[in-house]
């Protein structure tokens, strides 16, 4: 692999950083170095907005996708020929993957090589024979491209499995669009948007008989720690496909459904994204837990399509790519259009002698690739690495290939991907010259041929190749100049309305049913605890230095019932400080909000949070993600600023704490942190539609609301104190629920404990009160369908609103024991705390517990595949 051009001509000597030709703009209208530097920054800032991720969770979290602004740009007139260069291609590959598992006449013939196909992995058996409706086999196929020597394109690769990125494709151009809108509004650029609509409708024409006038279809996943979990959740989304995993699915009586939480779906079509052998534990692997036991059965009674058929994985194996010219005029009586990269197959022993005497020149790789094999390049290893790469592949020659390096440059050493200057040791040093980059285009089966995605996803890497692992690697947007592009659109939204009218629709599953209402909790949750530390910071700033006063004795209460956590011993004894400098001890309170590990801190409410989104991400509102984005980011500066300040010695969280220094910079923090929760507090308030999942989410933040202010309650008013210090705590509470404005309005006279209580508990025109949230938690409830029994659920929240009828909050706060407890009004607010986590745990038992998944014993052999692909692009 090597350096992709961006015009159809060759620019220098390949080592610019893959600048268009801006010929085709007016006269000074090229953006210049500076608006390219500013596109660069607001594009970085728009996909961690977006929650643009690419990778599985690593440990510093750096999963952002990177993305290059400026675009590959390829002319209309070379762009026709490469389209339909690429329908053919894909027409070949689906004749060969036709024959395969039908007539295998190709196989007999000798025009393939039957072990080239039937000791790849990927030729599965267990579904020979099996057809799609609709006349085609492969429904969706990606090409990878780079230019060779002499500027034309030449495949790298195919990709039949399960292709990804074309949701990343889709956000690129979003973007781009966005931070170069003065050029991209001026030029004529094909749009993205027919594609998918023919993705669409590709979908509905392979669907079985028994599926009717309006299909359903899904977008099966490996789940969100699959590399690409946001392409995939992209996709779904512009599909308008529920994104399930292998456990939302299950086949009964021949036929695959989904498990709603108000009963089974039927499911005819799957768009798969899990690797063929993974999809199903009875017929293929045994033990996997992504697929779905049963689902080869249900295809073979055609009771559902998959999309792309299992067993399309064979047509990936490079050994292929050498016999794609012949195969072409073999089942098309064509010249095949689009070259590939020379390759042999080892398999023959004349290509065998062939490449080992070339290893040194050659890229080599393997037929399948696994947790032992990968791609190789032949001018980076020592003479001893190349004698044992010989040996690997004499042993097992039928598991490799060699490959020719394709690149810009035509001189046969540099190979456009790096030189072979070799030292004494007999290594290549690393002289990379252009940088490695692919382009990938995308072809889908519709209306009798293919459609080609007017664009693609290009990637260029800082390294030789570009791989699922260049964490390095920049996206690039593809323009693919037109003459019409409005005609495309025009014809896109009459057939679109067409079709208006029509609503097949899905339930929600178990599993996105406990992520909305763990949406729902988790954002209440940091939400409280951004006001909880709002006012306790505040009461620290205003009091610490005088703990003997009534506002030094609020600020004990407060530090250790609210925020024991923050305590050097977790709150069990008084706070003491100091102010003439001896030893204080004072709380830790920026742990509450920054650090992950501490029980109870708006981190570790926002991380799950951020990892429920991502589960659903289909059901949500993309704007969701641009204020959760904020929030992680500032809750990351705010620890990278500590950390500084910890490796200068400022004394800021080092040895002794200074008393002043407990939350310098924390209220700026907290109020960013507060102002982005308010904003998905309201998407999720006007942004989503009021169905079963909304009602979900909202249930969630209502039970967390009425959990956490009845604690905070019970912790705060059931110990009666000294007036001026309860007229403080009575204070703090009201901050601390947003309640303050709301009481000094309707009361001229300080706080007293019957009238915070009457706010907070019986009004139901707050909505910080518990009769509000109850109000609200049991029409939630009643909207979303319970498949069990939900009479225990609906008691205890009905004992609970009982129990706040029949408080006399005049009483109870007056009534105070011989021990200075208030017994009555903590009797009280104990139940209904014990109702509501009873309650809680009623609401999963009946809504959320899924069946466990039946699954075939664990495959105690292995397997030549090794684990489950990651759904790397490349």
């Amino acid at each position: 692999m090597t350096d992709l051009l961006s015009s159809p001509r060759l620019l220098g000597d390949g080592t610019i950083a893959h600048r268009p030709d801006w010929a085709w703009l007016p006269p000074d209208a090229a953006p210049t170095e500076g608006d390219l530097a500013r596109a660069a920054r607001q594009a970085e800032q728009l996909l961690a907005e977006h929650g643009v991720t690419y990778g599985a969770d690593r440990a510093d979290g750096d999963q952002q996708w990177r993305l290059d602004p400026l675009p590959v740009v390829v002319d209309e007139p070379e762009w026709a020929r490469l389209d339909a260069a690429l329908v053919q291609r894909a027409e070949v590959l689906d004749a060969v993957l036709h024959d395969l598992y039908g007539a295998r006449r190709l196989l007999d013939d000798r025009v393939l090589p039957p072990a080239a196909v039937l000791s790849h992995p990927g030729f599965l058996r267990a579904v020979d024979g099996l057809r799609l409706p609709g006349g085609r086999e492969l429904v969706l196929t990606a090409t990878d491209l780079v230019r060779d020597g002499h500027g034309e394109w030449c495949v790298v690769a195919d990709r039949t499995q399960a292709p990804s990125g074309a949701g990343y494709a889709m956000e690129d151009r979003r973007v781009t669009a966005q931070v170069l809108a003065p050029v991209y509004r001026q030029a004529s650029i094909a749009r993205l948007g027919p594609f998918f609509h023919a993705l669409r409708k590709a979908l509905h024409e392979v669907a079985p008989p028994t599926a009717g006038a309006e299909p359903r279809a899904v977008l099966l996943s490996p789940g969100p720690r699959s590399e690409t979990a946001f392409d995939q959740a992209y996709l779904a989304s512009m599909l308008g496909l529920p994104l399930v995993e292998g456990s939302d699915l299950v086949v009964r009586a021949g036929r695959v459904h989904l498990q709603g939480i108000d009963g089974l779906e039927p499911v005819d079509v799957v768009l798969r994204r899990v690797d063929a052998e993974w999809c199903d534990p009875l017929d293929l692997r045994a033990g996997s837990r992504l697929g779905v036991p049963g689902l080869v059965h249900a295809a073979r009674n055609g009771t559902v399509s998959i999309v792309n058929p299992l067993g399309a994985s064979v047509l990936e194996n490079p050994a292929l790519l050498g016999y794609l010219p012949r195969l072409a005029r073999a089942v098309l009586d064509q010249d095949l259009t689009l070259a590939s990269a020379r390759t042999w197959w080892c398999g023959e022993e004349r290509a065998l002698r062939h490449v080992l005497a070339r290893l040194d020149r050659l890229v080599l790789k393997p037929t399948v690739h696994g947790p032992r094999t990968t791609t190789v390049l032949g001018w980076t290893l020592s003479a001893a690495e190349r004698d044992e790469l010989a040996a690997r592949i004499s042993a097992e020659p039928w598991h490799w290939v060699g490959q020719e390096p394709v690149g810009p440059t035509v001189e046969p050493a540099a190979a456009g991907v790096g030189t072979d200057r070799p030292d004494a040791a007999g290594v290549g040093p690393a002289d990379l010259g252009p940088r490695a980059a692919v382009m990938r285009t995308y072809a889908v089966a519709h209306a009798g041929s293919y459609t080609v995605m007017a664009g693609g996803l290009a990637r260029v890497a800082d390294d030789h190749v570009v791989s699922s692992s260049s964490a390095g690697a920049h996206a690039k947007d593809v323009w693919v100049l037109a003459s019409q592009p409005a005609a495309t659109a025009v014809a896109l939204r009459e057939d679109v309305a067409a079709g208006a009218g029509r609503a097949t629709g899905y339930g929600i599953s178990p599993r996105a049913a406990e992520n909305l209402y763990w949406i729902g909790r988790y954002a209440e949750r940091a939400e409280d605890g951004v006001r909880v530390l709002r006012a306790v910071a505040d009461r620290w700033d205003d009091y610490h230095r005088t703990p003997g006063t009534a506002g030094g004795q609020a600020l004990g209460v407060l530090l250790q019932t609210l925020t024991p956590a923050a305590l050097p011993d977790d709150g069990h004894r008084a706070v003491a400080t100091d102010p003439t400098g001896g030893d204080q001890r004072v709380p830790a309170l920026r742990d509450l909000l920054l650090d992950q590990r501490t029980p109870g801190s708006v981190a570790r409410a926002v991380k799950r949070l951020g990892s429920a989104s991502a589960r659903v991400r289909d059901q949500l509102s993309t704007d969701m993600f641009g204020p959760l984005a904020r929030i992680e980011r500032t809750l990351r500066d705010e620890r990278a600023r500590v950390r500084v300040r910890q490796q200068t010695g400022q004394g800021l969280d080092v040895g002794p704490v200074p008393a002043a220094s407990v939350t310098a910079g924390l209220r700026p923090t907290l109020d960013r942190v507060l102002e982005s929760l308010l904003a998905i507090s309201g998407v999720a308030a006007e942004g989503l539609t009021r169905d079963v999942g909304w009602h979900l989410l909202d249930a969630g933040r209502r039970i967390e609301r009425a959990q956490r202010l009845v604690a905070m309650l019970a912790a705060t008013l059931v110990v009666r104190r000294p007036a001026d210090v309860e007229d403080l705590l009575l204070e703090s509470v009201l901050l601390a629920t947003e309640s303050g404005i709301t009481y000094r309005r309707r009361h001229q006279s300080a706080a007293g404990v019957a009238s915070v209580l009457d706010l907070l508990v019986h009004d139901r025109t707050n909505p910080r009160s518990l009769a509000f949230a109850l109000d609200r938690l049991l029409a939630d409830l009643e909207a979303v369908p319970a498949p069990r029994s939900a009479a225990q659920r609906d008691h205890l929240l009905h004992g609970v609103a009982g129990l706040v009828a029949e408080l006399d909050t005049v009483a109870v706060g007056n009534e105070v024991a011989e021990d200075g407890r208030r017994v009555r009004l903590a009797d009280a607010l104990e139940s209904m705390l014990w109702r509501l986590r009873e309650a809680s745990d009623e609401i999963e038992r009946v809504h959320f517990v899924r069946p466990a998944p039946s699954r075939a014993l664990d495959d105690l052999w292995g397997s030549t595949y090794g684990e489950p692909s990651d759904g790397g692009l490349l």
